[in-house]
């Protein structure tokens, strides 16, 4: 389908959309992908030393980028977004008397869908780069780092599942409830580090995560952060940030960098969730001057537009970096020969980026139709226990691709039992009937 197409389609919705939406909470789901598509696509640092073809990461190349990350590490302002949309959704639903087993199967189809055809694909490349007889450790790398998007969702499909439990402590406890969380990821990392438990950080995938959940059902309570108290947040999370960096030997690196012992993001830390209050903060500062400006037709037609296939735009475009990157190297090595954090590297990051946008632009249209398909209707009442069980097999599968790729042992040189579990919860999550639910 052509751009215009795809314009005059967004523009349709656009048109239609309610007065009472807020238009920033799109936005921002739309501008935080974004921002991370384009961070991952800066920081991958793909260079030929003589015949051989490197790949590392800009974090670690040059450690002045880690600054960086303090921009570009969106995510936990993905989360609080969805814990904003998830808790509208769920009032919408027990407003109209749908139960937690429709809701809940509408909302990880949305999620689901997409995740399908990156699933196979990479199954069949690994298969055929098997046959090939390409060497396991480029199969297994490429995999691992073309995972990595669905790590989010590993967390977030389980923050979704608890969503009810969740809105509940909200109601009960305000924001109470995310300083509980809150201390709990404290007192994690206290401990972990105290003790030399770092296993025990791992417990924070769910203390961190929650927590930034939360502070989406805190925007949404305008009443109690309005934009000077908002301000304040964000300058406390700030404030705290410097000192558990500079102070108390937290990474600068808010994203996770080859070769160091500790990572802020892998498992989160609590110098995460105080990214995670700036960011929140600041953004929820700005929401009025923001709506005025998503009111105009330009904007929010774009805004429409990207979020009809965000999932699409997120999953696949480590994907096609990848494959440019082996075509390009096939290809005599065009375009690599350039030494990163060189001033020409620097200078032609905005050639590369754009190269990348426009090839991901093919991937989009071609399999943005399973994300536009599971934003047509809910499954048909599929028990709350099989939606809940595929949605821990998805997550547990995920999860084992992006910390290990899909190579495996074997005559086919796939992890068989991995892939066979993503697609059974997929099957349990979304292969039923449907039925209309609108949020």
């Amino acid at each position: 389908m052509s751009f215009r197409y795809n314009w005059r389609q967004a523009q349709a919705l656009a048109e239609k959309t309610p007065a009472r939406r807020n238009r920033s909470v799109d936005f921002l789901r739309a501008a935080s992908i974004t921002v991370v598509v384009t961070g991952h696509w800066l920081m991958a640092a793909a260079w030929l030393d003589g015949d051989q073809l490197r790949m590392g990461d800009m974090l670690e190349f040059a450690p002045w980028t880690q600054w960086l990350t303090w921009s570009f590490q969106v995510m936990p302002l993905f989360f609080m977004v969805g814990g904003y949309a998830n808790g509208v959704s769920w009032q919408s639903a027990r407003r109209k008397g749908l139960e937690y087993h429709l809701w809940l199967s509408t909302r990880l189809q949305r999620l689901l869908g997409p995740v399908l055809p990156l699933l196979l694909v990479w199954t069949a490349l690994g298969v055929a780069a098997n046959l090939a007889g390409i060497a396991p450790s480029l199969v297994r790398l490429g995999s691992q780092a073309a995972f990595i998007p669905t790590w989010f969702l590993a967390v977030y499909i389980m923050v979704v599942v608890t969503t009810p439990l969740t809105w509940r402590a909200w109601r009960r406890f305000g924001p109470g409830s995310f300083f509980v969380l809150a201390l709990c990821a404290m007192a994690v990392d206290a401990v972990s580090f105290g003790y030399d438990l770092p296993l025990l950080r791992w417990v924070n995938y769910a203390f961190v995560w929650l927590a930034v959940h939360q502070l989406g059902y805190l925007w949404r309570a305008r009443r109690l952060l309005g934009p000077g108290q908002a301000l304040l947040w964000s300058a406390t999370g700030l404030a705290v940030l410097v000192f558990l960096v500079t102070v108390a030997g937290y990474p600068v690196s808010m994203i996770t960098v080859p070769g160091e012992a500790m990572s802020n993001s892998r498992p989160p830390s609590l110098a995460l969730l105080c990214l995670a209050v700036f960011h929140g903060g600041l953004v929820i500062s700005l929401e009025t001057p923001l709506r005025r400006w998503l009111a105009r037709p330009m904007p929010w037609t774009l805004t429409v537009l990207v979020n009809g296939r965000i999932m699409t735009l997120y999953l696949w475009h480590i994907t096609v970096m990848i494959l440019t990157i082996g075509t390009l190297n096939l290809l005599g090595g065009i375009g690599l020969g350039i030494q990163p954090d060189s001033g020409l590297w620097w200078a032609t990051r905005p050639l590369w980026i754009g190269l990348l946008a426009l090839l991901l632009l093919p991937a989009m249209a071609l399999f943005g139709r399973f994300e536009q398909t599971s934003r047509k209707g809910a499954a048909a009442s599929p028990p709350a226990w099989r939606s809940i069980a595929g949605a821990l097999a998805v997550s547990g599968a995920l999860a084992t691709l992006a910390l290990n790729g899909i190579w495996g042992e074997g005559i086919i040189g796939i992890r068989v039992e991995i892939v066979a579990l993503a697609l059974a919860g997929i099957a349990l999550v979304y292969g039923f009937p449907r039925r209309k639910f609108a949020d």
